[in-house]
């Protein structure tokens, strides 16, 4: 649930930038996806490591910073590979609205990213060796 209110909330921060990117700035509608993903990225990493696996704390500025890093290269290449991807096929080929396209992208890409943050991202030792049974 928790991971769920952060996709949230950084879906109406994708939301948000893509529009004022596209509308506002007049940007082509790829690159304005691929800004506005890497700006909720980023959003969904802060929330992530402070609310939805607040209990996995990071022992200190470097884990934490690690973090980061994993999350940018994990979810944040999911969420920006497929939204582009995505978008490329529905607003590029198949003519979708560009707004309509992009919340058909992060549904999609959320799902890949839970496993990632809760695996790989935000994992901890104890909770991996739980799962194996020991």
């Amino acid at each position: 649930m928790k991971f769920n209110l952060v996709g949230g909330i950084g879906i109406v921060v994708q939301l948000t930038m893509l529009a004022v990117f596209r509308s506002v700035l007049r940007l082509d509608y790829l690159v304005a996806t691929g800004l506005a993903v890497e700006i909720a990225v980023i959003h969904n990493f802060l929330w992530h490591e402070r609310f939805t696996w607040r209990d996995r704390r990071a022992a200190g500025p470097r884990q934490s910073l690690a973090r980061f890093v994993k999350f940018n290269l994990s979810n944040g290449a999911v969420s920006i590979a497929g939204n582009l991807l995505l978008m490329r096929a529905l607003v590029g080929e198949f003519g979708f609205n560009y707004v309509v396209a992009n919340v058909v992208a992060i549904v999609i890409c959320s799902l890949v990213n839970f496993l990632l943050g809760d695996r790989f991202v935000f994992d901890d030792p104890v909770r991996r060796m739980e799962r194996r049974g020991a």
